[in-house]
């Protein structure tokens, strides 16, 4: 199969994630082209592709395959559908939408079309969580009966991009803990029955700071994910996104951002050791940090020559979702709510 052309949806800092991971990891794609966010023109000289002065000119273009969209959430539904429509293949930053309605309209938009989409849980391709995994896959640690993950972080709300803040967004649960709520799935194989949380906001906005909630699945383990932008300085090392596991015949405790140990017959073993993202010298497209994005694009584009869903698929994307808003409605009601 030819290059697979690319159009970047978004110009924040995703959207120069996205456009660094095409243009230098992915060697079986080219970068085409650029839309959407005030730096959609600047992004666009920077790597030498074409500026399109809105997404459906881009979604438009018989030489655009696929298309990477990192907009803000509410932008999500309207995006991807258009694309869908156009017969583009997607790649989808998470969380997936902002309601459930709107996952349901993507869903039902990418199958009618019959083109890929795959969600951005960049997450389940860092090294230390993909040989977590594979740990728990070869039954290193037995059964799980619990996980605690957590992403802990100083500088408040005033280290985040402002549109994150807006109601719209919905708040930073839903921007970031995410990722937890995806992993406890991942990592259980298993789907949640019940959410209990509670949140804490700021005053005066009344903006999300911090998130705790408790799960339970189906197949009876339970979980806890605590997400806080809450945290003094200096802070709890080793926390930007932590999890404990624990099986019946083992445990892991791994930083996504460090090392993943291995915790059986009384010792503990180093498994695997991520490098530091060197974020103040080499920046934000440190090849350490790009390692992930390179995984996933390439998982995205196999499964685009291989006519087979991805590893993360649309549905994963609605199950985030759906753990997410049970959270804020758990906190609203003060009650646990159950999932069907």
């Amino acid at each position: 199969m030819e290059e697979i052309g690319i159009g970047i949806i978004g110009s924040g800092f995703m959207g120069r994630t996205n456009a660094e991971t095409v243009a230098k990891y992915l060697p079986s794609a080219r970068l085409i082209a650029v839309a959407g966010g005030s730096r959609a023109s600047q992004l666009a000289a920077d790597y030498n592709v074409d500026c399109e002065p809105n997404v459906q000119a881009l979604v438009e273009r018989s030489d655009v395959n696929a298309v990477f969209i990192s907009t803000p959430h509410n932008e999500h539904a309207r995006q991807t559908i258009a694309a869908a429509e156009a017969g583009k293949h997607i790649l989808l930053d998470k969380p997936m939408a902002v309601s459930l309605e709107e996952c349901d309209r993507i869903l039902a938009a990418t199958h009618q079309a019959n083109v890929n989409l795959m969600i951005m849980f960049g997450q389940r391709f860092r090294l230390v969580n993909r040989e977590a995994y594979r740990l728990i896959q070869e039954g290193a640690i037995g059964r799980i009966t619990a996980i605690e993950t957590c992403g802990l972080h100083t500088g408040g709300l005033a280290s985040l991009p402002p549109w994150q803040s807006l109601p719209e967004n919905l708040g930073t649960l839903f921007a970031h803990g995410v990722h937890n709520i995806d992993q406890v799935r991942w990592f259980t194989g298993d789907e949640v029955a019940t959410v209990a949380a509670r949140i804490h906001r700021e005053a005066p906005s009344g903006n999300e700071v911090s998130t705790m909630a408790v799960l339970s699945l189906r197949g009876g383990a339970m979980a806890t994910v605590w997400v806080s932008w809450a945290i003094p300085s200096p802070g709890f090392p080793h926390t930007d996104f932590s999890t404990r596991v624990v099986g019946d015949a083992g445990l892991l405790d791994l930083d996504a951002y460090g090392t993943l140990r291995l915790g059986r017959n009384g010792n503990w073993t180093v498994v695997a050791e991520q490098k530091p993202i060197d974020f103040k010298g080499k920046g934000m497209l440190d090849a350490v940090r790009m390692e992930a994005y390179a995984a996933q694009g390439q998982e995205f584009l196999n499964s685009i020559r291989e006519h087979r869903k991805p590893a993360v698929t649309g549905e994963d994307g609605r199950a985030a979702v759906e753990v997410a808003l049970a959270a804020y409605e758990s906190s609203d009601t003060q009650r646990t709510v159950i999932l069907e």
